[in-house]
């Protein structure tokens, strides 16, 4: 249920930089290791925005896969499941090169009309 308080997170910094505006679209990366069930978090985000200038808005979620690399034999690959073992040396000194993001990638806000007379 972690994705309520990274719902709350995400909305809370579009609210922050929308200067009041209303927001349409907020785009997310999230890591694949940060194990965000995506239709959990669009679901809390779609709760969290209400009443708020994010309300309405959507939630576009980019998965970013994890990437490892060993540091024995600098073999770098890509994981489905983590398996924190090198697959050309079998070393375990590995190290995470993505799939840990979370971060707020780009907030769409709607564009003012203005009014010519």
């Amino acid at each position: 249920m972690h994705e309520l308080s990274i719902a709350s997170a995400v909305v809370d910094t579009a609210v922050r930089h929308s200067g009041g505006r209303r927001v349409t679209l907020v785009s997310v990366r999230v890591g694949q290791l940060r194990q965000v069930v995506a239709d959990s978090l669009a679901f809390y985000f779609g709760v969290v925005a209400r009443e708020t200038v994010c309300e309405g808005a959507r939630l576009d979620q980019e998965l970013v896969a994890a990437r490892l690399r060993c540091r024995a034999c600098e073999r770098e690959w890509a994981v489905d499941v983590p398996a924190f073992r090198c697959p050309a040396c079998a070393g375990g000194d590995v190290e995470v090169l993505s799939g840990e993001e979370l971060e707020v990638e780009s907030i769409e806000l709607e564009v003012e009309s203005e009014c010519t007379a």
